[in-house]
């Protein structure tokens, strides 16, 4: 815990041992009665924030026992507790926010089974609570696990399912749904709808305004994000050359704290060099990465690594 965490004065390592430590929300005012407020839905709001913030910092595997239990208890205080109409769809849409970060960090963590129960049982929380931005982005990230490790085209059909009709969202969102469309079309190497939809992740992206106030969760998602999806998929398309600077570029603005998505877009670095022929680079570009990731408990990237590896010809 030492070499993830850091030293015991270490603001990352407090937080996220006040996290685990902490009564939860839902503890403690279900230990008051059945009657639940709009006091609990605020603080539950928070902590899913607070959750998802560590998430940039802690590895899945470390991060989805936490992420489980608060899960669980969102989920029992909706099934059994009472409240208003107006406290009931901000409580749900607060479960179907954690069953997305759950979701993905189960997904991080090599749960894969787990991941999607949980991503299909948000969609349901989601669609209730009449959010349905919400339940998109639960069905287009489930879309993004399929990408990787199943059925390229059944991730495709599912993305582009979860981004037809979005209008109605706002344009970060947008963005986000169909960046995911561009990385399962990228993996089903259709090029032409993989070019298309980056284009239009870029055009959709560059409409976003001030006065547009988007879901928190995509807070993550800014220029250098989609430059390192862009990058992806010209590597999935065999442009390794044009990939490498989009990717460079964006890793060298992330500050050492995300260690993980350091070391992951680095992975991509070096695969990149591989497919250019540029071995030495690449062999150089995994180092980094592995020096980048060591400690970070997240199969997603060990997973990475470990291809690379056989890519450049390195020891796993």
């Amino acid at each position: 815990m030492t070499a993830l965490y850091g030293p015991p004065d270490d603001p990352l390592r407090v937080a996220h041992e006040w996290l685990v430590s902490e009564t939860t929300p839902v503890q403690r005012h279900t230990a008051a009665g059945r009657r639940v407020g709009a006091t609990l839905a605020t603080e539950l709001e928070a902590r899913v924030v607070q959750l998802r913030h560590l998430d940039d910092v802690i590895g899945g595997g470390d991060l989805i026992p936490l992420v489980r239990r608060e899960l669980a208890d969102a989920e029992q205080v909706v099934n059994e507790s009472s409240y208003s109409d107006a406290t009931g769809r901000r409580l749900l849409t607060a479960v179907g926010e954690l069953a997305q970060l759950a979701g993905w960090v189960a997904s991080d963590a090599g749960q894969y089974a787990e991941a999607q129960h949980v991503y299909l049982s948000g969609v349901s929380a989601a669609r209730d609570a009449g959010d349905r931005a919400l339940a998109r982005q639960l069905l287009s990230s489930l879309a993004y696990q399929i990408a990787n490790v199943g059925d390229p085209a059944d991730a495709a059909l599912l993305a582009r399912s979860a981004a037809t009709g979005a209008r109605d969202a706002t344009p970060v969102v947008r963005a986000l749904l169909l960046e995911r469309v561009a990385w399962a079309s990228a993996r089903s190497r259709d090029t032409d709808a993989t070019r298309r939809t980056l284009d239009a992740v870029d055009d959709t992206y560059a409409a976003r305004t001030p006065g547009v106030e988007e879901p928190e969760w995509v807070y993550w998602l800014d220029r250098n994000e989609i430059d390192v999806m862009a990058g992806r998929c010209l590597i999935e398309l065999g442009e390794p050359a044009r990939a490498e600077p989009l990717i460079s570029h964006a890793v060298a603005a992330y500050t050492p704290e995300h260690t993980r998505e350091v070391a992951l877009y680095r992975t991509w670095i070096a695969e990149a060099y591989a497919r250019s022929g540029e071995l030495d680079a690449a062999r150089s570009a995994l180092q980094a990465a592995r020096e980048a990731g060591d400690g970070v408990n997240s199969t997603r990237l060990a997973t990475r690594v470990d291809h690379v590896a056989r890519l450049v010809g390195a020891d796993a």
